[in-house]
């Protein structure tokens, strides 16, 4: 049987005093990019990767939560943002990570052990974005071997270049790379945005807790319907 999880709603809490500190923008396509982050096989299919090594490990249940939530949420909203921020004439960028060298000898030592176990190597099935999302012609892939994209990547210079001030992030994991990634950004002076329910991890309390402390400071947290009505040309606040 298939695990629960939510369908993540913006949080119905009394405001904080840190809430009137926090990032307050509305987007603009010409000026935003959608960051894909790590929708790979490695980590993103049950059959490969990660989801193979732990079924022979007779430790699939564990992953169990993480798949149904990337195949039954985070894929269809992910694919919504990809049509909307083609629609609107915003900018697509693709992250994965993976060792470049056979043996990962050019990743990090905290992240190698797992990068070898999944077979997460450029060259590799495992490393390929999963077969539901892909790019597009034209669309913007870079590899990173860190856990954030800026750190092992042309990603600061190719957004200044494309003239993009604010990232919308979605992918995995929301604790780790997602929320990394969206740190390194907004430490670099970007607006960011977290898709709630186009991100995830391994459990309801992990994910939320990530989210809640992302929304201090780093970034606005947003589901897949609020931002593809801001991005739209007829839905964005003046």
């Amino acid at each position: 049987m298939y695990a629960h999880f939510k369908e993540d709603q913006p949080a119905m809490s009394q405001p904080s005093f840190i809430d009137k500190f926090s990032q307050q923008f509305s987007l603009e396509p010409s000026r935003t990019a959608l960051l894909i982050i790590d929708m790979q096989n490695a980590t993103g299919n049950r059959e490969m990767g990660l989801g193979k090594l732990l079924a022979e490990q007779g430790n699939i249940e564990s992953a169990q939560y993480r798949f149904d939530r990337i195949e039954n949420l985070l894929i269809p909203n992910i694919q919504r943002l990809i049509a909307g921020f083609r629609d609107a004439g915003a900018h697509i960028i693709w992250i994965t990570y993976g060792a470049n060298a056979a043996d990962a000898s050019d990743a990090p030592r905290h992240i190698a052990p797992i990068i070898k176990a999944t077979n997460n190597i450029a060259g590799q099935p495992e490393h390929e974005i999963v077969d539901a999302l892909k790019p597009g012609t034209g669309d913007l892939v870079l590899n990173k071997t860190t856990q954030g994209a800026f750190r092992s990547t042309a990603l600061d210079s190719s957004l200044r270049a494309l003239g993009v001030d604010t990232v919308v992030s979605t992918g995995v994991s929301t604790n780790n790379c997602v929320a990394m990634t969206s740190m390194e950004a907004c430490d670099l002076q970007y607006r960011v945005v977290v898709t709630s329910d186009a991100t995830g991890t391994d459990s309801d309390e992990m994910q939320e807790a990530t989210l809640t402390m992302l929304r201090r400071l780093w970034a606005r947290v947003l589901t897949t319907d609020e931002v593809l009505t801001e991005i739209s040309p007829g839905g964005r606040s003046p």
